[in-house]
């Protein structure tokens, strides 16, 4: 036997206990022997046959029947009998932070008739199915709802619907569409986040119930219930608690109690919360209840008033205490308030014009006949004020202040100035109309009085001319104030004739008075002359010393102002002397350098006579060589010669060294030496 075959018979029981070992893992995972599950983790156990037989009801068996068990594993090893139970390995349900969770229960007693959520057993814990069943829990959708936390449920009995996920071990298809419908309902009604009001909104929540007893018949607002907290077992803290809501008697529908500012978490699918602006009563105002709700009150308003009634607080009716100024967390549903003012108002007949509280809008001036014809129309203001305390009598009376106006106090108001009218003429209406309004506002307080209003004064305008154009009005006026001027032009005659004759004696004493003081003056006049004279003559003989000591002044001045000219000449005639001489030294010696320079005093003179000629033909502009020659029969130039040819001639003899001879007589040739 070679060396291979003795490493394979070496070799053999390592591989068959290796294989042992691999057939074994398989079989105890494939067994569900043992079963390791996570700290974070939950498994739902079920459990796949048993010597008790299958449930009979249900899906959890609480007897250890086939079926899933109430009871979930939690982290750890487990140890099971082989090829018996199944395990749902599922995630904690986690609830974030100021969101709600909602559970639905797969098992359990199923619900009464008219109920629509499940009602819990004191103290449930959701985390043990078995005790929730035991106690007699309802399937369906529950009353309680999970806070933030995470829970080890079991999610073959419970399915927990959060905003961002259903927690469910899937059963069935047609129950998943179920679960998201569920989840669309809440999320329409903002069920997943609590509800929160803010004092800066100036906000309440009215609260309607969805589950419990109906009304009852008559009734639109459920009365308030479990609001007292020093009684546990039915105080629901704001609709939080759904179960001691209806332990107290709560019903389900449009609840009087509302919410104020606050968190509440509240189940959505038991009750919907919708936001209504808070009742304000501002100040120079007070609220006029009409409850909507409550029991038959005992009438208030005493044995006079026969008007309606007026109920106490919580009764149905008009509220006898109105509300004062502040804000007010009241149930519009539950009632209406009516804001009636306390301070003065004015109630203006003229359609141009619209008070503040805008209750005489619908009022126009009042139409009068006047006994002499006349159809005027006339303005009126009336200031009115309502007792905060009677306030209720007047709203039960008339229903609002709009009512009260246009339907008592503009037929009685333009009733009374119409028979005021027909007793008196266009004139006299314009001229007593001081005495009118005097007279009205005593009559007219007495009637608003009969109306719980008290009447502060009435004003009246100036009658108006008939819209339609009538201009008789207005010629009454004028001649009205013709008249009115023609009295005051016969006073102001009068007041003149007066003042003439007064002026005449005042003419009268001032010219005794002017004589008596001409004596005086003329008296008074020979010593001012007099004095005039001597003042005179000393003014003279001060002028004459002034002008003796001037003209002396002059004539020293003018002396010394002579030396001292005669001294600048002879100073500047001695520089001026100077300066010569030395420019004519100066001028001397650079000709005579120039003409050693030029070679001589000829050649110096010729380029000055040069140079002279140049500037005469620069400045005349007369050309050098004519343009036209005229020369005699023998080619000489006619006239003895040019310019020119003089100058050139002088400047070549001087160059030649020969002497400058005048030209001969015509005829003879020129001789040089």
């Amino acid at each position: 036997m070679g060396p291979s075959m003795t490493s394979l018979s070496a070799l053999e029981p390592v591989l068959g206990s290796a294989l042992f070992v691999v057939l074994a893992a398989l079989l105890v995972r494939a067994s569900g022997m043992i079963r390791y599950i996570g700290n974070t983790r939950v498994a739902v156990v079920e459990k796949l046959w048993s010597g008790k037989g299958s449930i009979r009801g249900g899906i959890i068996a609480l007897h250890g029947e086939a079926g899933f068990q109430p009871d979930v594993l939690r982290g750890g090893l487990h140890f099971f009998v082989p090829f018996q139970y199944r395990l749902h390995v599922q995630s904690l349900v986690t609830i974030p932070q100021g969101r709600i969770g909602y559970l639905f229960a797969r098992d359990g007693r199923s619900l009464a008739a008219g109920q629509a959520l499940a009602s819990n057993p004191d103290g449930v814990d959701y985390q043990d199915a078995r005790a929730f069943l035991e106690a007699g829990g309802q399937k369906g959708p529950q009353r309680k709802v999970l806070r933030e936390g995470s829970y080890a449920i079991n999610l073959a009995q419970f399915v927990v619907v959060t905003k961002d996920r259903i927690f469910a071990l899937s059963l069935d298809r047609d129950e998943v569409a179920l679960l998201e419908q569920m989840a669309e309902v809440i999320q329409a009604r903002d069920g997943f986040e609590p509800v929160v009001l803010k004092d800066a909104d100036d906000q309440i929540g009215v609260v309607t119930v969805h589950d419990g007893p109906a009304l009852a018949a008559g009734e639109i607002i459920a009365p308030s219930v479990g609001s007292d907290a020093d009684d546990a077992a039915t105080f629901h803290n704001s609709f939080q608690d759904p179960e001691k809501f209806l332990a107290a008697g709560g019903r389900k529908g449009r609840q009087l109690q509302v919410l104020v500012e606050g968190t509440y978490y509240i189940n959505r699918l038991f009750a919907t919360v919708e936001r209504v602006a808070k009742t304000v009563v501002e100040v120079g105002q007070v609220g006029v209840v009409v409850s909507y709700t409550g029991d038959a009150g005992v009438d208030t308003s005493g044995e006079t008033y026969r008007h309606g009634e007026l109920v106490e607080n919580g009764q149905r009716g008009v509220r006898r205490d109105p509300l004062l100024p502040g804000k007010y967390a009241f149930n519009t549903y539950a009632g209406r308030v009516t804001m009636v003012p306390t301070t003065n108002f004015i109630l203006k007949w003229e359609a141009s014009v619209v008070g503040a509280h805008r209750f005489d809008e619908n009022l126009s001036e009042v139409s009068l006949i006047t006994r002499d014809a006349f159809e005027p129309t006339l303005p009126v203001s009336v200031v009115v004020h309502i007792d905060y305390r009677k306030a209720p009598l007047v709203i039960q009376r008339f229903g609002d202040i709009r009512k009260l106006v246009e339907q008592t106090l503009d037929p009685m108001v333009s009733a009374y100035f119409k028979n005021v009218g027909q007793t008196r003429t266009l004139i006299e209406l314009l001229q007593d109309r001081s005495a009118i309004q005097q007279q009205s506002s005593e009559e007219m307080r007495a009637k608003f009085s009969l109306y719980s209003l008290e009447l502060q004064e009435v004003l009246i305008g100036t009658p108006r001319p008939d819209p339609k154009g009538d201009d008789q009005i207005e010629r009454i006026l004028t001649q009205l104030r013709q008249r009115q001027i023609a009295d005051e032009q016969v006073g102001t005659y009068e007041r003149q004739k007066l003042a003439a004759q007064k002026e005449r004696e005042l003419r009268e004493a001032e010219a005794k008075a002017e004589q008596q003081t001409a004596i005086t003056q003329s008296e008074l006049s020979i010593q001012v002359q007099q004095n005039a004279g001597k003042a005179s003559l000393a003014r003279s003989e001060q002028e004459a010393d002034q002008t003796r000591t001037l003209a002396k002044a002059e004539a020293d001045r003018m002396q010394l102002l002579g030396d001292g000219e005669a001294k600048r000449v002879v100073a500047l005639a001695a520089a001026e002397a100077e300066k010569v001489t030395k420019v004519g030294l100066a001028q001397a010696e650079a000709i005579k350098s120039q003409v050693e320079a030029s070679g001589g005093a000829r050649y110096q003179l010729a380029r000055q006579v040069a140079d002279r000629f140049a500037q005469a033909l620069e400045t005349s502009g007369v050309d050098v060589v004519p343009k036209v020659s005229i020369t005699g029969a023998g080619g000489g130039e006619a006239g003895g010669g040019s310019v020119v040819q003089a100058l050139l001639t002088m400047l070549m003899a001087d160059r030649l060294e020969l002497p400058i001879v005048a030209d001969p007589p015509s005829g003879e040739p020129a001789k040089g030496r």
